[in-house]
């Protein structure tokens, strides 16, 4: 409920009652989708290898549930993230897609999470196929710091960011307040999708197990009665 709201109201604000930009124009307003998404998506990846990091350290097979979990959400969030870029690259470019440091490294974020998923796949054993991906996931965290500072260490098309923890926002109040909205109920969003899921994960793959048993007849009876 708290994502519907946040999200509808940053939404709304952004595509229909926030300023122009001086240089952009309207053409600015798919920042409000676009750059929740990507942070989002960073996020997802960063969780995900700190789950493979923990299911290698501490075989803790909760986090290979939730790292297996993140996979489908954070390939969607990234996703939508190049899709709204080229979108936004169009009319601010002139182009669709630039190779340039970010566009490239958010690529390649696209295919580690499609490379994760499918080496999950590709292993019948669960504990291999956890390992397996885990190692992939945290070998993979070395390009969230590149998409992170990109901008810094290489010459790209992409603006530096304009919301920071550690600096004031360089836009009007009217135009990051929504997008901090929008931010923030995406990541209401993905927490909520993923607890979800990663219930499901655990009930699937304790699926012969007593207590699961229980739950299931529990769960049963209560839509009976």
């Amino acid at each position: 409920m708290g994502a519907v709201l946040l999200l509808s109201v940053g939404t709304v604000w952004g595509l229909a009652f926030a300023p122009a930009d001086y240089q952009q124009g309207n053409s600015f307003r798919i920042m409000y989708i676009h750059v929740p998404t990507a942070i989002v998506a960073q996020s997802s990846y960063m969780m995900m290898g700190v789950a493979g990091l923990i299911l290698l350290v501490w075989r803790m097979k909760l986090a290979d549930v939730v790292a297996a979990a993140i996979v489908p959400l954070g390939f969607s969030m990234t996703l939508i993230a190049l899709f709204t870029g080229a979108i936004w690259g169009k009319p601010t470019w002139g182009t669709w897609w630039i190779w340039d440091a970010r566009t490239t490294s958010m690529l390649v974020l696209l295919f580690l999470f499609i490379g994760v998923g499918a080496l999950r796949d590709a292993i019948s054993s669960v504990e291999t196929a956890g390992r397996a991906c885990a190692v992939l996931a945290v070998v993979g965290m070395i390009n969230i710091p590149i998409i992170k500072y990109s901008v810094d260490w290489w010459l790209t098309l992409h603006q530096s960011s304009s919301i920071s923890l550690t600096s004031a926002p360089t836009m009007p109040s009217s135009m990051w307040v929504p997008l901090l909205l929008n931010i923030l109920g995406m990541y209401c969003f993905f927490g909520a999708v993923l607890t979800s899921a990663v219930r499901t994960g655990i009930l699937i793959r304790e699926q012969n197990t007593v207590w699961v048993a229980e739950v299931v007849a529990g769960e049963v009876d209560n839509d009976v009665f």
